[in-house]
């Protein structure tokens, strides 16, 4: 067992192999205290999120060396939590799930041939193999399956490469191989895994409880089944959209309403809001306008990732300004050109990216609270000057309706409310927590400036890089790619050189965290944001501290970025 660096939030435990990581797991969450927020499975590790409030990394360093060499002691002092099961928790014996199966997959032939045998013989070995899940990740409920029995290092099977390039959309319900593993996705998404399958079974469904059907430890048995032709005259087209023939959905889902249309009858924290509640109506949305709050964290073993605001700062003072609880859901929109009709008597606040904005044509001070006057009351947030995403919270928050304890959108895994569009009614909730304070200056620091500095801690696969491109990538002036989003920031600039033992090599899916700063097969560098996957296997070289991430969410394409070491200890 190694314990790694992991930034200044984060230790990661590497195993062995794939066994040695699923008992760690078992027993780092069987004796998981108040100061670990997250435990995340990976193939050979196990990645611990840490409340840097509570505890400290060197603390946390010592609590996991003396549980996994089982010297610790129960602790009062840890307070409440201190035997507390994560979702998804890997127990012995797990539960056995039947999967109904079509083998009728395009690489069929390919895993054939990857196995040296007949297409009939690779069905009868897949359905013959009892699978167990060594965890979840790649999307919520995706899950990650291997012969039972095998210790981590399947003999039942050989590996299957994944394919050379991968596809743009996987279909939901799609049954694939990869390496040591066998996968069934949840919902549509790309993915270079092997296709062997499909089936309509419901792996992930955010209503139901478990929301995945598979989790760690769960055992997988798949059934081949024959296609079934159906009438489909007979069906609603929102129906025939995700069925494949084998019965149910293929991607899990029920038909569902919009969320927050005051025009229904919405269900917010336990309570019911009749069509007389105040609204903001949505007149223009902008590019992109999202519901977003702090987020869900402590999921990432169901393969749901934290989500949440991306500026975090922007949205916290935004809540502040107008009275709110900090974890208040509000909008962030991006670049700006939207307009929302306010109820009489709203207070609201706009921080995040600088730009014009007016209520009622009347100029709106930035970080500034101000009261719609009249119902109706016109509020712009016109095209941001510098930066990238402004915060826009209304006092009481916006109440739609919360999915697995969050009203944020992960636009990666398309979880919580859809992006607003014109027309939307979106419900003013009841998350006051104070008076709007009386300020006249709120002195908060430009965004979006020309020149950034992001401060970084060094990675667990710092060793997987020779010594240059480590210095290479402190001394470059980077550029911020086009291909900046939720989910990541590319960096445009030099390439970063493995190592020679590992140019070749795959890393085994691990743990992720926002800040990450990935770095592809081809050398380049991204930074996470936070809707990225629970899971990765790319080799992460360094991470941007918490102190300074969220200055990524302001970070336009074109912007110039330093990397900076940051100095004492995390």
């Amino acid at each position: 067992m190694r314990l790694l660096s992991y930034g200044d939030r984060a230790l990661l435990v590497e195993c062995d192999d794939l066994a040695g990581a699923r008992r760690a797991y078992r027993t780092l969450t069987a004796r998981r205290f108040g100061g670990v927020t997250e435990l995340v499975p990976g193939g050979r590790t196990v990645l611990v999120r840490a409340d840097t409030r509570v505890t400290g990394l060197t603390h946390l360093a010592h609590w996991v060396r003396s549980v996994l060499d089982g010297t610790d002691e129960p602790d009062s002092s840890r307070g409440e939590g201190a035997r507390c099961v994560a979702p998804g928790g890997d127990a012995p014996g797990g539960a056995v799930v039947s999967i109904p199966v079509v083998y009728d997959g395009e690489d069929l032939a390919d895993v054939a041939s990857a196995w040296g045998c007949s297409v009939d013989e690779v069905v009868a070995r897949h359905a013959a193999t009892e699978w167990v899940c060594a965890f979840v990740g790649f999307a919520p409920g995706f899950p990650y399956l291997v012969p039972a029995g095998a210790d981590g290092r399947p003999k039942a099977l050989p590996p299957v490469p994944r394919r050379a390039t991968s596809r743009q959309r996987v279909p939901a319900g799609a049954v694939a191989l990869a390496a040591e593993y066998c996968g069934v996705y949840p919902r549509e998404s790309p993915g270079g895994w092997q296709l062997i399958g499909r089936t309509d079974a419901v792996l992930w469904d955010a209503r139901r409880e478990p929301p995945a059907l598979v989790t760690a430890g769960t055992r997988v048995r798949f059934e081949p089944v024959r296609a079934v032709v159906r009438d489909v005259s007979q069906e609603s087209s929102d129906t025939r959209a995700g069925s494949t023939g084998v019965g149910g959905r293929a991607d899990g889902r029920t038909p569902e309403k919009r969320h927050g249309h005051a025009s229904e009858v919405e269900r917010t924290d336990g309570k019911e809001r009749d069509e007389g509640a105040a609204v903001l109506r949505v007149l223009e949305p902008g590019a992109l306008t999202l519901v977003q709050d702090l987020g869900r964290p402590g999921l990432a073993a169901i393969g749901v990732g934290a989500s949440g605001a991306f500026d975090r700062a922007a949205h916290r003072l935004a809540n502040r300004l107008v009275g709110n609880d900090e974890c208040a859901a509000g909008l962030e929109i991006l670049l700006g050109g939207a307009a929302l009709a306010l109820p009489a008597g709203a207070w609201i606040a706009v921080t995040g990216a600088d730009g014009p904005v007016t209520l009622d044509e009347a100029p709106v001070a930035h970080a500034h609270p101000v009261r719609a006057e009249r119902d109706g009351a016109v509020l712009r947030i016109g095209p941001a000057a510098r930066g990238v995403r402004s915060y826009v919270a209304v006092r009481g928050g916006i109440a739609v309706e919360s999915v697995l304890g969050s009203r944020s959108r992960d636009t990666l895994a398309a979880l919580g409310p859809d992006p607003v569009s014109a027309g939307d009614e979106l419900i003013v909730g009841g998350a006051v927590t104070g008076p709007v304070p009386a300020v006249d200056l709120v002195p908060v620091d430009a965004s979006g400036i020309d020149h950034a500095e992001l401060d970084v801690r060094p990675g667990p696969r710092l060793d997987w890089f020779t010594r240059d491109s480590w210095h290479r990538m402190l001394e470059t002036e980077w550029t911020v790619s086009v291909r900046a989003d939720r989910t990541g920031v590319r960096l445009d600039g030099p390439t970063l050189d493995r190592v020679p033992a590992v140019v070749d090599r795959e890393l085994a899916s691990e743990g992720m965290t926002a800040g990450a700063i990935q770095v592809s097969p081809d050398g380049v560098p991204t930074i996470l944001g936070p809707d990225h996957p629970v899971t990765g296997g790319y080799p992460v070289i360094a991470v941007v501290t918490d102190d300074t991430l969220d200055r990524l969410a302001q970070l336009r394409p074109g912007t110039h970025v330093r990397l900076r070491l940051a100095t004492g200890r995390p």
